[in-house]
């Protein structure tokens, strides 16, 4: 058996972007604006950073919370009982929080949205960053 390592480059198979559609057909989404104009005029939310603990630790969006997909069906019930609070998931560019806020509805979650563009959409307009022991930029 042969296994090809995944490119360096963000490639996605078919497979996952089928999959990505599937469930994106069921879940609310935000682009960064959208979410941007909606802090500002003081809504809130829980924000959870989606991505692995390596792209956390070089950067997230302040205010977020670190539960990576690989781990947040296992956790999020103790770190959010509250089924019906307002969650925003982001991840790199807005395909694996669509799997996780799916996950979350299929869990009960009644208010979950992915924000649609992630971490490099957030970065791509200069919007402000934490970068753990370092200053925010």
């Amino acid at each position: 058996m042969t296994v090809t390592p995944p490119p360096s480059v963000h490639h996605h198979n078919p497979g996952f972007l089928a999959l990505v559609n599937e469930a994106r057909a069921r879940v609310r989404e935000f682009s960064i604006d959208e979410f941007v104009d909606r802090l500002q005029r003081g809504e809130r939310f829980v924000l959870l950073d989606n991505r692995e603990d390596l792209e956390w630790e070089r950067g997230h969006l302040p205010g977020a919370y670190h539960m990576g997909k690989g781990t947040i069906e296992r956790d999020i019930e103790t770190a959010i009982p509250d089924k019906t609070a307002p969650i925003v998931c982001y991840c790199g560019g807005g395909f694996r929080s669509v799997l996780v806020a799916d996950s979350l509805q299929r869990m009960g979650y009644t208010n979950v949205i992915s924000l649609d563009g992630g971490w490099r959409g957030w970065n791509e307009r200069g919007l402000p960053t934490v970068v753990p022991k370092d200053e925010s930029r």
